[in-house]
């Protein structure tokens, strides 16, 4: 995915994210404002947090490992999106990731089978897709999406992973930006001027301060 332009003629910007993530919402939300305003084109790809941390259940909380688990919720929204791809198309994923998105975040709703539902139905999409949630029929497919966009950043990160133009054409990956609330309009477009900034400089890799917010949803 290191092509210049898409057939659109626009510059292709890829992102991977994991639905469950409060961070990679607001992230995806700023992207979208972002084409509105740059001459890009975001193509939608999932990553699992469950496989990023399935090897190292036991280091983390007792509550946030059950999810992460085998059969845990997290599991559940990346699995159907995945099928959801294998059976519709590449052309579904934004909208749909955009339909979970709203009902467990902005909805607060949270990842249940209610609300996975509801989002299908907002995606126009089959509601027999849920009976995925807790098959691995496409985790082949899921796991190897995920190793995409990890391969790209590397191994010490989260979601979401967003690969934007680098030196030479070729795409660099980082993990983030982390921002709250979406920024939108100017402000959006000052934010992706700074991240192709700092991805032409070779050998650039890492800003970083403490967050002292949580995700803030009031202007989605």
């Amino acid at each position: 995915m290191s092509e210049s332009t898409t057939s659109s003629g626009k510059t292709p910007v890829d992102f991977w994210f994991d639905p469950v993530c409060p961070w990679a919402w607001m992230t995806s939300r700023w992207v979208l404002e972002v084409e509105k305003v740059r001459d890009i084109e975001v193509r939608w790809h999932v990553m699992s947090l469950a496989v990023l941390n399935e090897d190292r259940l036991d280091e983390l909380p007792a509550d946030y490992a059950e999810n992460m688990g085998p059969g845990g919720t997290t599991w559940w929204p990346v699995r159907v999106v995945t099928a959801a791809r294998q059976q519709h198309g590449d052309e579904v994923v934004g909208r749909l990731y955009t339909a979970f998105g709203t009902r467990f975040h902005n909805e607060g709703l949270g990842v249940n089978r209610d609300s996975i539902a509801a989002a299908l139905a907002d995606a126009g999409l089959p509601a027999d897709l849920i009976e995925f949630i807790d098959k691995d029929t496409y985790d082949t497919e899921l796991r190897a999406s995920h190793k995409e966009g990890i391969d790209k950043v590397g191994q010490d990160v989260g979601t979401p992973v967003i690969a934007v133009p680098g030196p030479d054409g070729e795409q660099i990956a980082f993990f983030g930006p982390v921002v709250t609330p979406a920024p939108q309009g100017e402000e959006a477009a000052r934010l992706w001027d700074g991240t192709i900034a700092v991805a032409s400089v070779p050998g650039f890799y890492e800003l970083k301060r403490s967050r002292t917010k949580g995700p803030d949803f009031g202007n989605l």
